[in-house]
């Protein structure tokens, strides 16, 4: 037997020896399936990630036997990083997570960079993948032509994506629409690791979110991210009653009063419609009717006490939970060992079918 000693330092060493020189069964998954998602440690999450994303991973930890979520600090690398900063976001992301309702005793929570066997099948895997195949992925194209440039860990870091979800055997893993190629990338791995060592891992189905992607308040053609330079256009979940009332208040509409759901052609107005029915809990034709009768002004103080209602307690309970470093780093570093049990022997049999053991 053997014991995972949680202390300041967030990981389980002496598990990860005890896995990597013991022969552990290689645990599949339950009946159901396993979820597997992860998340960059950037901060705080802003009302496109909540909505979009962490409100169906609640629902999911629900639904599923086997969920693993993890905050993918290794991939966060891929851009330059303040170390300091870079710390205190991983711990403000696991305290918004938690506050947004994932539940440590129904899902596993941890941070990627204690798992090493994360970066050890990556490699594996990455000696499987073709240079074209990763030149086409969107995410390389897109980013590396910002910057004129792009490191290695960019270039590489769909592999890693697909040995985060791959080393758990993962059956399900929730994507947007502009993850589903790398998702595809996972699949492909699968079945060219399975072809060429025999069978070992499922290959991943992708769960597509039925919610509308929120758009930046500003400029509703593009969506909401904490990267946008224009303050107003991205809320925070962490944002004052105060604050949101005025990003709302300032987010860009059009010239018609009436409050109508047209994307193509009333994007601003449609902005505000999907995030009042989405932060209400209503559908998008409920939320037109509730706008009955008012202009696009006075809609926006609808808007802004549905975004309140539903983000204050989770603002809250962040404040709460940041005053508890310890509790935190527990969380994390349980979690990590609980996803060690999962990830060492998988490993391990990646290693024996490779064959260096």
């Amino acid at each position: 037997n053997t014991t995972c000693v949680f202390s300041p330092v967030p990981i389980c060493w002496f598990f990860g020896f005890y896995a990597k020189h013991i022969s552990l069964p290689s645990q599949d998954p339950p009946g159901g399936g396993r979820v597997f998602s992860g998340i960059q440690p950037t901060g705080v999450p802003h009302l496109g990630n909540y909505l979009g994303a962490l409100e169906n991973w609640v629902t999911l930890q629900n639904q599923y036997p086997s969920v693993i979520y993890s905050i993918v600090d290794l991939h966060s690398i891929t851009q330059p990083q303040d170390p300091a900063q870079l710390r205190s976001s991983i711990l403000d992301m696991a305290a918004s997570l938690l506050a947004c309702g994932i539940d440590p005793e129904k899902a596993i929570l941890f941070q990627q960079s204690q798992v090493s066997e994360h970066a050890e099948l990556s490699w594996i895997l990455g000696c499987l993948t073709s240079m074209p195949r990763l030149r086409h992925l969107p995410q390389w194209k897109m980013k590396s032509k910002l910057k004129n440039e792009g490191s290695v860990g960019l270039y590489t870091y769909p592999v890693l994506q697909a040995a985060d979800i791959l080393l758990y055997k993962s059956t399900h893993v929730p994507v947007g629409e502009d993850q589903v190629q790398h998702l595809e990338l996972a699949q492909d791995l699968a079945r060219i690791f399975n072809g060429r060592y025999g069978h070992l891992f499922p290959e991943p189905t992708a769960l597509l979110s039925s919610t509308r992607k929120v758009k930046s308040l500003r400029d509703p053609s593009s969506k909401m991210s904490k990267s946008d330079t224009q303050a107003m256009a991205t809320i925070t979940v962490t944002d004052s009653p105060d604050d949101i009332a005025l990003k709302v208040r300032r987010a860009v509409t059009d010239f018609t009063s009436e409050v109508t759901f047209d994307p193509e052609t009333r994007p601003g107005v449609s902005n505000l419609v999907t995030i009042h029915a989405a932060t209400a809990g209503i559908g998008v034709e409920e939320a037109v009717s509730q706008a009955r009768g008012l202009d696009t002004g006075a809609y926006k103080l609808l808007v802004t006490e549905a975004v309140v209602h539903r983000l204050t307690p989770i603002r809250e309970e962040i404040e709460r939970l940041r005053w508890d470093r310890a509790h935190l780093e527990g969380v994390l570093a349980r979690g990590a060992c609980r996803a060690r049990e999962l990830a060492a022997p998988v490993l391990r049999e990646a290693r024996q079918r490779v064959g260096f053991c």
